[in-house]
């Protein structure tokens, strides 16, 4: 309510247009998915509040810490960072899409859990979609690549080496894989 110059209230004004629902859509972890969303709610909201995919955590809002990190078009972005009307069109993926439909861990996943890359585990997955894009690009890329790239997200807990030594874990593994 707005007092006006009589003293008198007023009724709330109109949403702005930043705060009117405009459509959204976009394919989400493989599936199309169309909602309606304020102009002004960023990717993580709509991704943890709206489909309830609330694997990406949201750690600072400012884009800086490295938590919500998700994939836009198969580039690692801050989905706080980003609004969400920003990726209509896009593929998001989360990391709920790197886990099998029957809940094995993917490669990447089991390496986090062996090397004990999760302490707290609020920063896994923003770490987990940044290995995911590092390794897409380079599937044997060196200790100095790894580090290079993880040091891109905040961890409080792991001091990074165990985070190095699964994501390189995880590249070697695939290495394995290829080798008959």
């Amino acid at each position: 309510m707005t007092p006006s110059a009589s003293g008198s209230v007023s009724a709330p004004t109109p949403l702005t247009a930043a705060a009117r629902a405009v459509p959204l859509a976009l394919t989400v972890n493989g599936e199309r998915r169309a909602l309606d969303v304020e102009a002004r709610r960023s990717l993580a909201d709509v991704l943890r509040r709206d489909l309830r995919l609330t694997g990406t955590q949201v750690g600072c809002e400012t884009g800086v810490c490295g938590s919500c990190t998700v994939l836009l078009d198969d580039e690692p972005v801050r989905s706080c960072a980003v609004l969400a009307v920003q990726a209509d069109g896009g593929r998001v993926e989360s990391v709920e899409s790197l886990a099998a439909p029957d809940g094995e861990l993917s490669a990447l996943q089991a390496a986090f859990r062996d090397q004990f890359a999760v302490q707290c585990g609020f920063c896994t997955p923003g770490f987990l979609m940044l290995a995911t894009a590092l390794l897409r690009r380079d599937p044997e890329p060196d200790r100095g690549a790894v580090r290079a790239c993880v040091s891109a997200n905040l961890c409080r807990c792991t001091g990074y080496q165990s985070i190095v030594d699964a994501v390189s874990a995880a590249a070697g593994a695939a290495r394995a894989e290829e080798t008959p």
